[in-house]
């Protein structure tokens, strides 16, 4: 799934490695196991967003400090969103309720 991302500053692979520590073979290796997803510029260079870079972080944290393989992290990865979409459903829901509440009781307190 490619993600539209807004207008920001990107850094180069080499630039990412050296804030995170990382081997850029890591960083390649991340990509392919679908973990990150840097955009690419019209020469194919990988182009990472501060939201990647802070991604990266995040599965470096996961990894090294607590002990988490790479299929852990996507799970992690991917239930982490589920429970945002899950979020943003029940906000809307909410929302619907309140609204419907607030027209149910205007009517009666006209009367």
């Amino acid at each position: 799934m490619k993600k539209e991302k807004k207008f920001e500053r990107y850094l180069f692979i080499k630039e990412v490695a050296s804030i995170t520590h990382l081997h850029p073979q890591t960083l390649r290796y991340y990509e392919k196991m679908g973990l990150i997803e840097p955009c690419r510029s019209q020469g194919n260079i990988r182009l990472y967003s501060l939201e990647d870079v802070e991604k990266i972080k995040k599965i470096k944290v996961l990894t090294q400090d607590l002990g988490v393989n790479l299929a852990g992290v996507e799970v992690i990865f991917k239930l982490t969103e589920q429970i945002e979409e899950l979020r943003k459903e029940r906000d809307e829901i909410k929302k619907q309720l309140e609204k419907k509440s607030k027209i149910d009781i205007e009517p009666s307190v006209n009367q």
